[in-house]
């Protein structure tokens, strides 16, 4: 089986190892324009060694933000900074994805480490939209509906965030439809009360994600893998579960999805969620098995042995690390070492790097 030092193969990109960053919000930008912050972050982890880094959520649309600190592409001026950060990382070996996101209902609110509700036009806020009007929970403002014309927008939104960051370098992207964002609010039947060809039914309520997905797929060049991030279950009965995600999977697979980034929750505050060291990567295994595509497992994963263990038991084909890397930018390197396996140190770390470590 293949072990976390293993290269792994997505179309025409070759990543270095199974180790990846997952999308973790910054907060820090102005006018959805990176700053020297995101630089700063995102360099340091290119340089630990990880084999691939997903930038955080960054928004296609204006409206389509969760706080006003969020990164955006929606705009030509947004790609030169974004560009800054993958040239860098492909110089150290890491390749760099990007999240395509629109917050839906749970835009308009707060910093990350701020109150978590609804801001006023005063304060900067501006009018949520979503499936259906059914707000997210208490101190958040109840969202407008989207019709038609505006679904087709936002399909628009997520084609010409495919184009941006094409020109700014990235090598793969990944389109966010997980933790109660907008396209996972229509997958939902308890975000999702809609009566037309986007509610009721599993085909009516994967419809949206589905042509989000066929849409950045045309636009997205072919030898580049196209990721999906998927909540696998809302935690709640009712909601959506582990069985539609494997259905759905199977159906992105055909779709020209590459892997599926497997995470769960987020669309009900009140979710009871039992989490503990690697509570998702059962989750990630069954799509793995069942829908016949690549899979990254991410949740509370922090040991190189745990790790290494969910990629040699054929749990998930890539790992991703949060919190574990936002301690420890280097974990990669630290793993390798522990692992027993050679890899390649920044040439200006290698006073650093046990002995017989080659430079990069």
């Amino acid at each position: 089986m293949p072990h976390l030092f293993e290269p792994l193969k997505l179309r025409d990109i070759v990543l270095n190892n199974r180790i990846g960053i997952p999308p973790m919000c910054q907060y820090s930008a102005r006018d959805g324009v990176a700053a020297d912050w995101h630089f700063v972050h995102y360099g340091s982890r290119a340089v630990g060694g990880a084999a691939l880094m997903i930038i955080e959520a960054t928004a296609v649309a204006a409206e389509g933000r969760i706080s006003p600190g969020d990164l955006g592409i929606w705009d030509d001026k947004q790609i030169d900074p974004l560009a800054r950060i993958a040239s860098f990382a492909r110089t150290q070996g890491c390749v760099t994805a990007i999240q395509l996101a629109h917050a839906g209902r749970k835009a308009s609110v707060g910093l990350g480490w701020q109150a978590q509700n609804t801001l006023s036009e005063a304060a900067g806020g501006w009018q949520a939209v979503a499936p259906s009007p059914v707000a997210f929970g208490d101190g958040y403002a109840v969202p407008a509906e989207l019709d038609e014309s505006g679904i087709r927008q936002v399909i628009a939104h997520f084609v010409s965030g495919a184009r941006r960051a094409r020109e700014a370098g990235f090598q793969a992207v990944e389109i966010h439809a997980a933790h109660g964002y907008l396209l996972h609010q229509f997958l939902s039947p308890l975000s999702n009360q809609r009566k037309d060809a986007y509610g009721g039914s599993f085909e009516n309520r994967t419809r949206l994600v589905r042509e989000v997905v066929s849409a950045v797929r045309a636009e997205w060049p072919q030898r580049l893998p196209l990721l999906i991030r998927l909540s696998a279950t809302d935690w709640t009965d009712g909601g959506w579960n582990v069985d539609e995600t494997v259905e759905l999977c199977r159906l992105l697979k055909g779709l020209g999805v590459d892997l599926v980034d497997v995470s769960s929750a987020g669309l009900l505050p009140t979710a009871s969620i039992p989490a503990g060291p690697g509570f998702q990567t059962e989750f990630a295994a069954r799509v793995r098995h069942e829908a016949g595509i690549a899979t990254a497992a991410v949740g509370l994963i922090t040991s190189p042995a745990q790790a290494d263990h969910i990629i040699r038991s054929g749990q998930a084909d890539i790992v991703l690390l949060g919190r574990e890397m936002l301690r420890n930018p280097y974990w990669p390197l630290a793993a390798a070492q522990t692992l027993g396996h050679q890899v390649p140190w920044p040439q200006q770390y290698l006073r650093a790097a046990p002995s017989g470590s080659a430079g990069r």
